[in-house]
């Protein structure tokens, strides 16, 4: 099934990213990840944990989705007074214009005390300096498909996966020559139809979960 919102690209995290600073002494380092799910966004706050694991805090904010989503997010002061770390830190990836992405900010405290206002100014601050720098690239709605033909059509066919930005996935040379690929899900219409074409309307894309 295709629709406009199928096909919505936005800018996401194009890599792990960590900047570091100092404040009053106590260490304060930003990681940026991209994270497709709530399963993605635990599993890197519990990577940073074992990192970090004698830090005095792990703070953590995500959003799932597209840039401003607030469907699937998630925060956490890891220990700090309520509301000074994970609250600033979701509100800044809330207005970066970036979707899926997670940040996990490690304190190493320095001995000096920063107050309400200092943590929540540390906190969001350091998301937002990482932001400045983080790489980014366009995601791109996917779907995976499968389709199988016969072996005097497997030339046309791997020549005609570049001109839809397909993938391929795995290939399986039995009765007959089965792929299994990955496109952007606005391609899907044209490799459907060029199929039908190849194939006298014969094969079709069998999406996959």
């Amino acid at each position: 099934m295709t629709d406009a919102v199928s096909d919505v690209r936005y800018p996401v995290p194009a890599a792990r990213h960590r900047v570091e600073q100092v404040i009053d002494r106590s260490r304060f380092i930003c990681t940026i990840e991209r994270v497709r799910s709530t399963d993605e966004a635990q599993a890197f706050i519990k990577s940073m944990n074992a990192e970090f694991a004698d830090a005095t805090h792990n703070c953590w904010a995500y959003v799932v989705g597209a840039p401003g989503s607030t469907d699937r997010i998630g925060m956490s002061d890891d220990g700090e007074p309520h509301g000074t770390a994970g609250r600033p830190m979701l509100t800044v990836l809330q207005h970066c214009g970036i979707g899926e992405i997670a940040a996990v900010v490690t304190r190493y405290y320095g001995g000096t005390k920063l107050g309400t206002g200092g943590l929540v100014k540390a906190y969001g601050g350091a998301v937002q300096e990482a932001l400045t720098a983080l790489p980014t690239e366009e995601r791109v709605d996917t779907v995976t498909v499968m389709f199988a033909v016969g072996y005097a059509l497997v030339g046309a066919v791997q020549q005609m996966l570049p001109d839809v930005d397909a993938d391929v996935l795995a290939q399986d040379f039995g009765v007959d020559a089965a792929f299994t690929v990955r496109l952007p899900r606005a391609s899907l219409p044209h490799l459907a139809e060029t199929l039908g074409n190849l194939t006298r309307g014969a094969v079709q894309p069998h999406e996959v979960t």
